[in-house]
Order: structure tokens, then sequence, then C-alpha cells
């Protein structure tokens, strides 16, 4: 028989499967797999939605107070923002963006081509909503990959599997992106304090330590120990019962503040979105992207 690990062992508390809305042109369709009105569960993390959409979709908007990681599922996406950055992300391709004080930019499909991405939104404490707008590409083949018998494991961010990931969140999170072939199990070692969850990209497996079976769109929120030690680590058990399974874990350390997410804004008050409804109104957020 296998030994298993003696670190903190993950369970699954809750999973579900996301459910799809047709969207008017040129928005095709969206899912919530992370709902916002859960966010006090979820944190450090607010919302995830997956969409298919085409140019046009997600032109110049604002932006204020939150961290925004994007991982593009198929297609191709088009990132331009006010301060001159444009860039085309490809499919396994993932961006970062610390939103801050006052971020506008743009996020379109390119050509004729049909976008798919998941989009999460990652709290800021309140001491840091203030902090510079910055932008970071992580291409998928600049993110360390760790093969194990069976798969492999690939590092967007954070310290996983004895190697560090590219990404340089303001708020320290994980993000893997593991792919296992029929058979094949894995242990993934995560902080202990951190919450987490995780969501099936393909295939089928099974989750933690009660084994409870995730299939394609399935997404599970994990067991954690807050109070543990920062230094500590846990075990995620996943196996794979399909061909090739591919599945993303997140993880971070959740923040504890009362926030109030309102359109495209996240603050820790209901003036303080007025206020960043005026400030955009007003012109300090610069000028469109474009």
């Amino acid at each position: 028989m296998k030994e298993m690990p003696n670190n903190f062992q993950r369970e699954v508390k809750d999973h579900w499967y996301v459910e799809y809305n047709e969207m008017s042109f040129p928005s095709i369709q969206k899912g919530w797999v992370l709902p916002v009105d859960r966010w006090a569960e979820f944190d450090p993390f607010i919302l995830m939605a997956e969409d298919w959409f085409k140019k046009g979709t997600f032109p110049d908007h604002p932006h204020r107070g939150f961290q925004t990681v994007t991982y593009v599922i198929d297609g191709r996406l088009e990132h331009i923002d006010n301060a001159g950055g444009r860039d085309i992300l490809e499919p396994g391709d993932v961006q970062y963006m610390n939103a801050g004080w006052a971020a506008r930019h743009a996020e379109d499909g390119v050509e004729d081509d049909i976008a798919h991405t998941l989009q999460l939104w990652l709290n800021l404490p309140k001491d840091k909503r203030n902090t510079e707008t910055t932008y970071q590409n992580v291409y998928s083949e600049d993110a360390p990959v760790v093969s194990f018998k069976g798969g492999h494991v690939k590092v967007f961010s954070g310290d996983v599997a004895g190697v560090h990931g590219p990404m340089q969140s303001i708020v320290p999170i994980t993000l893997t992106e593991i792919t296992l072939a029929k058979g094949a199990e894995y242990h993934l070692k995560i902080p202990e304090n951190h919450n987490a969850f995780l969501y099936v990209l393909a295939g089928d497996l099974d989750a933690g330590t009660s084994k409870v079976n995730l299939r394609k769109h399935g997404v599970a929120t994990l067991s954690f120990n807050e109070k543990g030690d920062t230094n500590g680590t846990s075990d995620l058990y996943i196996k794979s019962n399909k061909r090739q399974t591919k599945v993303l874990v997140y993880s971070g350390t959740p923040i504890r503040e009362t926030i109030v997410p309102y359109g495209p804004f996240v603050m820790n008050t209901m003036e303080e979105i007025k206020q960043a409804y005026r400030d955009f109104h007003d012109g300090k957020f610069g000028p469109p992207a474009e």
C-alpha cells in the first residue's frame, strides 16, 4: 500500500458544475466558476468568470482596487492598456493585472477568433488598493514544468514542486496547471494556510482524501488550516480517471476584510465605489485604451 504524506491533507469542502448562459453578440457564452455572492468564502478570491467572446466584447474600461489573473483556454486574446501596452496571448498563456488605483484597458478577441478565457478577480488589502497599476504577461513556455510519473505540473505562480512561478502578484498566490494520463496520481503541495480551489479543464478526476469525483467544468473548494504555520505545507491528492485530465489549482492567503464589489471596481465601502466612478468620469484614469 502506498504511504500517505504526513502533511495536512486537503478535503473537498464543496463542489459544483458551472452553468452557462448564452450572451448577446459579440459576447457568446458566460459561466460563473466562482459566483461573486460567495466572495467571503473564497477570500482572497472574489469571483471567476469563464467567457467565450469575439472582438468588441470588452473594449476600453476601468478598474480599481483588485487584481485579475486571466488564463487563455482557447483562441487568442488581445490586451491593450492606456500605458501603451499591447500584446496577444495564446492558449495556455496567463495575464496578471494589478488594477491598483486606476487601470484602464481593453481585452478582445483577435480578428475572427473566439476567445475562451478564465478571469479570476483577486482581492487587494485596503492598504494596497492605491498601488501602481501594472500588467504582466506570463507565456506558457516561460512557466517552469516539473514532470512526474504519468504527468506534469506547470507553475505560473508561487513556489510549487521545487520551482518558482514567474507571476509577480502583489498578494502572493499559487497557480498550477496539472496534466495527468489515465490512472496517474499526484500529491500537490501548497501552503496549508492558503484558501484554495480547483477547476477541471478536461477529463475526469478524483480529488482530496475522500476522492470526490469531478469531470470537465467541475469546481471544488478545498479545506485548509487558516491558523497553520505560514511555512507549513498541505497535500492535495489528485487521480486521473480518463485518457488525459487537465486541472487548474489556485491558492492564496485570506485577507479577511469586508469588500464591496460593484461594477468594475472593488473597494471597502460604497462611498469609495462612488469616488472611483467620480474619478473615472473626471478623467483621473487617463486616456482611453485604444
